[in-house]
């Protein structure tokens, strides 16, 4: 008994398996997907013991000035559940993805609202991508037709984009089958069907009444074979270049004094440039041209098969033109890759009118014999067919059938997992020359010094002898070297890693090309910039700077320089001088700076103009106090001799401090009169003795709003290094190199 009913429960649950209909949706986006879905929405509806059909209408099919195509799904008596408008306008790449957005904005009240249990899509236009991204995050099946197709534009990633996410395929061409197949796709969900128009197109365009078509489009006056047909779209990826090829192909059919059928391109990025042309050409209006934006797919079979040529780049012409043994003129690379009969002539380089007329005599009436590589006309039943083998009860969740993966090619390294990412940082002062392998978080992994040679060459020999042991030593340190960033004074121009001027410190030192033989000799990236605003650059990513979004860094040593973070970017200026902060004058007739003129900031308060200061005033025997080391010689003086003065009570130092710091809070109170940062990072050796005085003269002599702004030491030990360092370890504190 309890196998009977067991075996009866069984028996139920088949028979109401059985009477449930496949519920399968199709969503149709423009004119040309719907010439490949129409035949299978026929073959569904066909079948109402088998399927529900439910039919969702978006894209340019709703837009009036590409025809506003629903209406011929209408005229096919198809019931459209949900017309969805999800074209924004502008027909540029920009516009393109805010449609695809729009229409997963839209599309999941409709889904959820139809429940399908399977979505067919078809091909590779970015609606089509909106509509299998939101079928598959709703977990619905997808069934995507076209799949494994080569053609040599954004389509390719589109299509390919699409075939992942669906769960079924049907295509056309045993590549095609062969291509999914590689992409890892289950073979037993892949149906090698053939094109779905195939099966209206041969059995349709033997008909009678097609010279009154023909007549329709073109005139009274036509004959068979005597007609072109034109469809060109852009090319998402190469818009100017496509635009050019649409405009030399309308002069070349202008010279060939043919009447011809130009229809208008899809709606992608650059169809607007491509309609422009057009009209300026005046082709609306030339008594050879017809221009129209829809043909009904029949009459169109007709036309393209009774056509002594087709051109342009559409599908339609390496695709169902074939069918018919028309001849045909691709031009550009839309359909690279594209499996083509005989009938095809390719100009992919298609850059001179007469290159294009020249094609148009060629191919122009001839005949070829008729292609089946798409379709032999029975597409639709083995499409039916498929559904219903569909088992709703399987997992939803799609498996790939990934090739076998050797052993020892997953297998990974402790040591390149604990690898520490570094920087190689370089600094070239007037003095020493310093190399430093710096870990992600700002670490001096190892640091190397020399002294820096007098001559180029010596100089240069000597960088890369320190950066090559640097590297060979970061092997053996654990350390990954991402790239090289040096520090130098002087005018540097990023962009090309070239040294414009450099300080009189660093001799032979213009217009030397740094970057090339340091990223020759390592095989590693290398930028390159001025060390005042590598100490900008180390303040943003180690410092006080980090997360302040706008501030100043200024750097107090033998010279002053500095750098500028506005809006977390370091300014550079058009010729590569901004933040030159040591130059800012303050006062017309000051003292002698070393660029030349007079009353700098670096001539007050430099440590070469301290020492300048200090010397004078050894040699007048005003120098020495109390307390203070006596000093034998005047080459010994220095700028820490006049502030251990100063700070023991020398008024002569006091005074020349006093002008020092109100000379550098002068000319930073114009910086903030300028840029008006947040904060002022002061940097270097004589930080410490300015930041008092530099607040004070803010406080006095600042506007109201910038009195308030803080004045900072930098508590970094190696501004330069780590600024360098920075360059190469953090792309956000960049600008582009």
């Amino acid at each position: 008994m309890e196998m009977q009913r067991m075996r009866e429960k069984t028996d139920k649950m088949e028979e109401n398996k059985a009477k449930r209909k496949l519920r399968v949706c199709v969503a149709t986006c423009n004119r040309a997907d719907y010439s490949k879905l129409a035949p299978i929405m026929f073959g569904i509806k066909a079948n109402p013991d088998e399927f529900e059909l439910e039919v969702v209408v978006l894209g340019s099919h709703l837009i009036d000035d590409y025809g506003n195509t629903f209406r011929m799904i209408e005229q096919d008596d198809f019931d459209i559940g949900s017309k969805l408008h999800t074209i924004v306008r502008g027909e540029d790449e920009a516009a393109m993805v805010e449609s695809v957005g729009l229409a997963l904005v839209k599309l999941p009240d409709v889904l959820h609202r139809l429940r399908p249990d399977i979505l067919v899509i078809h091909g590779d236009r970015f609606d089509a991508l909106a509509l299998a991204t939101a079928a598959a995050l709703m977990n619905i099946r997808i069934l995507h037709l076209e799949g494994g197709e080569v053609s040599g534009t954004i389509d390719d990633s589109i299509r390919h984009a699409i075939s992942k996410l669906a769960h079924y395929h049907a295509c056309c061409t045993r590549t095609a089958e062969q291509h999914l197949i590689a992409m890892c796709e289950d073979h037993t969900r892949i149906l090698l069907a053939g094109c779905p128009s195939y099966d209206k197109l041969l059995a349709a365009h033997h008909r009678d009444d097609y010279m009154d078509i023909i007549r329709n489009w073109l005139g009274d006056n036509v004959k068979e074979h005597d007609y072109i047909v034109a469809l060109q779209h852009p090319v998402t990826t190469d818009i100017k270049n496509s635009v050019k090829i649409y405009e030399l192909m309308l002069d070349a059919l202008i010279s060939f004094n043919k009447k011809t059928l130009v229809l208008f391109p899809n709606i992608d990025a650059g169809s607007k440039e491509m309609v422009r042309v057009m009209r300026k050409k005046g082709v609306e209006q030339h008594p050879n041209f017809r221009a129209v934006k829809h043909v009904p797919f029949e009459q169109f079979i007709q036309l393209v098969c009774h056509a002594g040529a087709m051109i342009g780049n559409s599908s339609c012409g390496v695709r169902e033109a074939g069918a018919f043994g028309t001849p045909v003129i691709n031009l550009g690379s839309r359909q690279t890759g594209r499996e083509t009969g005989e009938n095809v002539l390719h100009v992919r380089d298609a850059d001179t009118q007469n290159k294009i007329y020249h094609a148009l005599e060629l191919q122009f009436g001839k005949r070829y014999p008729c292609s089946k590589i798409y379709g032999d006309g029975n597409a639709v039943p083995r499409i039916l067919k498929f559904l219903q083998t569909i088992d709703l009860d399987e997992p939803l969740q799609k498996t790939f059938c990934f090739p076998p993966v050797k052993e020892w090619d997953i297998s990974q390294d402790i040591d390149h997992i604990l690898e520490t990412q570094s920087a190689l940082a370089v600094d070239l002062g007037g003095t020493n020359l310093r190399v430093a392998i710096v870990s992600m978080r700002g670490k001096m992994v190892k640091k190397y010094t020399q002294a820096n040679p007098k001559t180029y060459e010596t100089r240069m020999e000597l960088i890369l002898k320190m950066c090559t042991e640097a590297v060979i030593d970061a092997v053996h340190l654990n350390c990954r070297i991402l790239g090289v960033g040096v520090s130098t004074g002087g005018r540097v121009n990023p962009q090309e890693g070239v040294i414009l001027h450099s300080t009189k410190l660093i001799q032979e030192w213009s217009s030397i090309d740094i970057r090339t033989p340091i990223s020759d000799a390592l095989h590693l990236p290398v930028w390159v910039d001025n060390d005042g605003n590598c100490a900008a650059l180390a303040e943003k990513k180690f410092g006080h700077g980090k997360g302040v979004e706008n501030f100043v860094t200024i750097i107090t040593g033998t010279g002053i320089g500095g750098g500028i973070i506005q809006h977390n970017e370091l300014i550079h200026g058009s010729t590569f001088c901004a933040a030159e902060l040591g130059h800012i004058m303050v006062s017309l007739d000051g003292p002698e700076c070393m660029c030349g003129s007079r009353g700098c900031i670096e001539a007050y308060a430099s440590g070469m103009a301290l020492q300048k200061e200090a010397k004078r005033l050894h040699d007048e025997e005003l120098l020495e106090v109390d307390g203070m080391v006596d000093l034998k010689k005047a080459e010994s003086v220095s700028a820490i001799h006049l502030i251990n003065a100063a700070r023991l009570g020398n008024r002569k130092a006091e005074a020349v401090l006093r002008t020092a710091g109100m000379a550098l809070g002068v000319g930073i109170v114009n910086i903030l009169h300028m840029v008006n940062p947040s904060l002022v990072i002061l940097s270097g050796v004589l930080a410490a003795h300015y930041q008092a005085p530099v607040q004070q003269v803010i406080g006095q002599r600042a506007l109201t709003s910038a009195q308030n702004i803080q004045v900072l030491t930098s508590d970094l030990e190696e501004p330069a290094l780590l600024g360098a360092a920075s360059m190469v370890l953090d792309y956000t504190t960049r600008r582009i190199y």
